[in-house]
């Protein structure tokens, strides 16, 4: 005989008395492999979850953390592969870390495709704005003036505007299309210039390196519009990205009083970038964004290595409203030109 009493089987004997708790406590475990499945999707998730940690909390430093968080967008689309990962090791502590930093990354890129929150402006005046980047004066002057003649363009914003290229413009039609202008023609990628329709008033420059120009023009039953045409160094190297930053930080807030201020240009910078979205914090929207085209890119125009980023914008005071955006191609330029609709307030109250 086995001496075995019939209230406590060999299993009992084996596991003891709380041998079921155990196995309640193991059924919630992660289940598979074991720890190497657990490090594999780990390592594999870590990069994502890195990058929802930078982009969420402003965190990038120096070449090429900076440079490389205009990306967000790609990592943002390819963040359910590590999750797929964590899914199929069955690691689950590792799935919700990695679902969690593909919901930021989400949250952070999905609301540039939906129009966003924009205030209803009745009885106000439209005006059409176009910012193009000249590719060191390069660009076809043609299709410039023509876009600026088919959209009815009132500002238009050039940057890496050379005096060769101001010529061919100006030999295209386009001061007969925008007879005013503050223009700062420059050998290379330094120069700038600012188109109208409109007599410029005055000019207000923003200090910096590169000088861009600004203007103040008058709109019949709206009052003083301020421009300012925006064209930062390229953040790509360590010498660049300092000045990058500083033409950033340098660029004025929103007027509290009855002027509008409008920023056109090739900003070297996407809405993941911190410094951007600290100038979008101050009071000014992106038109883009608020119509849902925030996904609308602009540079490196036809390549397909790198992906192509949204760097050009149009910002505006929040109490002009954005119609629509829309991109253009323009022939031997690298950036596709950006076209606004905005409708500006008349008598635009002070804001609040």
């Amino acid at each position: 005989m086995s001496g075995l009493s019939p209230l406590s089987g060999g299993r009992n004997r084996r596991h003891g008395p709380f041998g079921g708790r155990h196995r309640a406590r193991a059924a919630f475990r992660d289940t598979g492999p074991g720890h190497g499945a657990t490090i594999a999707a780990a390592l594999v998730a870590l990069p994502w979850v890195a990058w929802a940690v930078v982009r969420t909390f402003g965190l990038e430093r120096g070449v090429p953390g900076v440079p490389a968080m205009a990306f967000t967008p790609y990592v943002a689309l390819t963040s359910v592969l590590p999750l797929a990962v964590a899914l199929l090791l069955r690691r689950r502590a590792v799935a919700a870390v990695t679902a969690a930093a593909a919901v930021a990354l989400g949250a952070a890129v999905v609301p540039r495709m939906l129009p966003g929150p924009r205030p209803e402006v009745r009885d106000g005046r439209t005006l059409t704005v176009m910012t193009a980047n000249l590719h060191l004066g390069d660009a076809d002057a043609a299709t410039i003036v023509r876009l600026v003649r088919e959209e009815r363009v009132d500002v238009l914003s050039l940057q890496e505007m050379t005096p060769q290229v101001v010529r061919r413009l100006d030999a295209a039609g386009l001061r007969r299309e925008l007879p005013y202008r503050v223009a700062r023609p420059r050998p290379g990628a330094a120069g700038s210039g600012l188109f109208t329709r409109r007599r410029v008033a005055s000019t207000i420059d923003i200090p910096g390196p590169n000088e861009p120009p600004g203007g103040r023009i008058r709109l019949p039953g709206v009052g003083p519009v301020e421009l300012h045409a925006i064209h930062p160094w390229t953040p790509t190297t360590r010498h660049n990205l300092p000045g990058w930053r500083k033409q950033l930080q340098a660029i004025p807030p929103p007027s509290k009083g009855p002027e509008l201020r409008l920023l056109l240009g090739d900003f070297n910078a996407t809405l993941d970038h911190h410094e951007l979205r600290k100038v979008l914090d101050e009071g000014y929207r992106d038109a883009a964004d608020a119509t849902g085209a925030g996904l609308r890119m602009t540079w490196p125009a036809g390549r397909h290595f790198p992906p192509e980023l949204a760097i050009d914008h149009v910002l505006v005071d929040r109490r002009v409203r954005p119609e629509w955006v829309r991109v253009r191609l323009v022939p031997h330029s690298d950036h596709r030109a950006l076209i606004a609709r905005l409708t500006l307030p008349q008598n635009a109250r002070p804001a609040s």
